[in-house]
């Protein structure tokens, strides 16, 4: 690799910043679909599961309830059923289909709902 005239040093915080803006434009141009997909994966995982402390822990819960919306309480529910089997021995697998959610409608209304937050 050729060695750089310049270094980060040489430029002003705004320089920087452009030059930073410019590669991440360039840089996701040049992905592939599959790549992006990857990306974010990796990102979204990263993210998600390597919360620390409640209020980071709290931020990954509001970012999930806002993405599943009307379908979390009945996501919620078949994550404890799924768990609540599994403790009993019984291993069973959570459904990621339309199907799993239509079935969770039908026992939305049989049980009770709890805020994980209120102490």
């Amino acid at each position: 690799m050729k060695k750089s005239k310049f270094n980060y040093s040489d430029f002003s915080k705004t320089e920087l910043e452009d030059l930073k803006e410019y590669y991440i434009e360039e840089k996701v141009k040049s992905m592939s679909e599959y790549e992006l997909k990857k990306f974010v994966h990796e990102n979204i995982s990263h993210q998600i599961k390597n919360t620390i402390g409640d209020e980071e822990e709290k931020e990954a819960w509001e970012e999930i309830e806002n993405f599943f919306s009307d379908n979390f309480e009945m996501i919620l529910e078949g994550i404890k059923k799924k768990f609540e089997r599994t403790s009993q021995g019984i291993k069973t697998e959570l459904p990621k289909n339309t199907n799993y959610l239509q079935e969770k409608k039908t026992d939305e209304a049989q049980t009770e709902k709890i805020d994980m937050w209120i102490d």
